[in-house]
């Protein structure tokens, strides 16, 4: 505690004793108590000294202890700053050790670079000398030349370059041959062996169906109910299915004919309710083929569906599934459009996994190569195209449009696997006994073909091929020109359109080759 503050207390304490005693003076008390209280007083003013005494002296000791502690903490951050500060001299100190250091090395590279480069320039300059000699000499030796050659050297290296130019394509020319034929044989042999891999892989059973269906019946007597009387069930029958029924002499049978096997089976399967029925008269009949029709169509659909599953076919849009379906009821050329479509696939896939194609791809466009032939609307398009049209409708790979409308060479090929679908419908038709056509008809329709072509004038030869779908014309260059080859294709396309029966469409080809053969001797 400050002196000051010593002092005010015991000021205090003084004029305390002083109002003490005067109380005790004005009081009625006796000169005893007034000496007493005077002697209370001093003994409070002693006591009060002392203890401001022992305060002063203890608020000392305290001061000096703590003035002993900071000087202390003042001392060591003097000493820790000291450290601090010497160690970023030193570290300065070994600073200036390494950039002197480095600057004594740089003078020294720098002097034996100026000497490198003193050195350079005149290695420099003697190159230079040189080549300014070499010039001269060369100079004077193209004038020696010149002189001696008759020719300039701008004409003696424009004769050499023609000379070998002509040389390198001569050459070129003779390799880009040999390159072409080989890869010609290899790729002859190599679509060979896929092909005939593709047909042994993939068994197909052939059945040409017949444009007749033979309903058995358990006897004659149902005839004539079938019959009705005056033949009015029978007229029914045949406006309602659309389908001709011949009742004759045979046993226990009747005929159903009609070209639609759709319209054979709508008509079977009526006459089977109505004959286990027993029912039979226009009203009846008319109801059963209502019936039995959306009954077909239900199964169209089913059909359709476990085709595209068994095939492995995801995302295809429901009416072409229905128009699979309804190839199950097409022929074409008496085989079965399904079978033929499903062969085709199988095909397509065999062959695009031997050529690293995209098998699913090949498989779908193989399937949906016929969806032409069963439209909803008649149309004067051919199939190819139709089913193209319908392909693009809902929302098929523009891979698989073109392979539909390219497989019979009506759209230009645009994609890798149209080819593919072309030679896998050739190889399903071609099948024997998968389309009705005896061979003494085949071989005298290709006989044909090629003698037609042959009348025409500058013809050498003529080959039907691709079963009779192509005709191979070829030419004399010496009497056919370019211009007249276009008029004699299309003429001769015309002559068989108008004088020949043929099934789907026949592509005349005419060659024209123009051969220069020379001999090195």
């Amino acid at each position: 505690m400050e002196p000051n503050i010593i002092y005010l207390i015991v000021g205090v304490l003084a004029l305390a004793a002083g109002i003490v005693a005067g109380k005790l003076i004005f009081s009625k008390n006796t000169q005893q108590k007034i000496t007493e209280a005077e002697q209370q007083a001093q003994g409070i003013i002693r006591e009060a000294e002392l203890k401001a005494e022992n305060i002063r002296k203890e608020k000392e000791l305290e001061a000096k202890e703590k003035f002993v502690q900071l000087k202390a903490n003042h001392d060591k951050e003097v000493n820790e700053r000291n450290r601090k500060i010497n160690d970023v001299e030193n570290k300065i100190r070994q600073k200036e050790q390494s950039v002197n250091q480095k600057e004594t090395s740089l003078d020294k590279q720098i002097k034996e670079n100026d000497a490198i480069k003193e050195n350079l320039n005149r290695q420099i300059e003697v190159v230079n000398n040189k080549r300014t000699e070499l010039e001269k000499h060369q100079e004077e030796h193209i004038r020696r030349l010149e002189k001696i050659a008759g020719l300039t050297a701008e004409e003696a290296k424009t004769q050499i370059i023609e000379s070998l130019k002509s040389e390198a394509h001569t050459q070129a020319i003779g390799i880009q041959q040999e390159i072409i034929d080989e890869a010609k044989q290899k790729a002859n042999k190599e679509a060979r062996k896929i092909v005939i891999q593709t047909i042994q892989r993939t068994a197909a059973e052939q059945a040409i169906e017949n444009s007749i269906t033979v309903f058995n019946l358990e006897s004659d007597e149902v005839k004539g109910q079938i019959i009705g009387r005056e033949g009015r069930n029978i007229r029914a029958l045949e406006a309602a299915t659309g389908v001709d029924l011949i009742v004759d002499d045979t046993p226990e049978a009747i005929l159903l004919s009609c070209f639609d096997p759709l319209r054979r089976e709508i008509a079977r399967l009526s006459l089977q309710r109505l004959v286990a029925d027993g029912r039979i008269h226009p009203a009846r009949i008319e109801e059963v083929v209502e019936k039995t029709r959306k009954q077909i169509e239900e199964q169209v659909m089913e059909i359709g569906e476990r085709t595209v599953i068994e095939l492995g076919i995801h995302g295809m849009h429901k009416e072409l599934v229905r128009m699979v379906g309804r190839m199950r009821f097409r022929s074409s050329y008496g085989q079965n459009l399904l079978m033929h479509s499903r062969e085709t696939a199988n095909l397509c896939a065999i062959m695009a996994a031997e050529l690293g194609l995209n098998v699913k791809l090949a498989k779908r466009a193989g399937l949906l190569h016929d969806i032409g032939k069963v439209p909803d609307e008649e149309s004067e398009l051919s199939h190819a195209l139709i089913g193209a049209k319908l392909a693009e409708k809902y929302g098929e790979n523009p891979a698989v449009v073109n392979a539909i409308g390219a497989h019979h060479d009506e759209m230009e090929m645009q994609y890798v696997i149209s080819p593919i679908i072309q030679a896998c419908d050739a190889i399903s038709g071609a099948r024997p006994g998968a389309r009705r056509e005896i061979m003494q008809q085949y071989l005298q329709r290709i006989k044909d073909l090629e003698n037609l072509a042959m009348s025409y004038n500058g013809v050498e030869k003529a080959y039907a091929i691709q079963a009779g779908r192509e005709l191979r014309v070829i030419v004399e260059s010496e009497k056919v020109s370019d211009q007249e080859s276009d008029r004699l294709s299309f003429e001769i396309a015309q002559k068989i359109q108008t004088e020949m029966t043929f099934p789907g469409q026949i592509k005349v080809t005419v060659i024209r080759e123009k051969r220069a053969v020379n001999v090195a001797r």
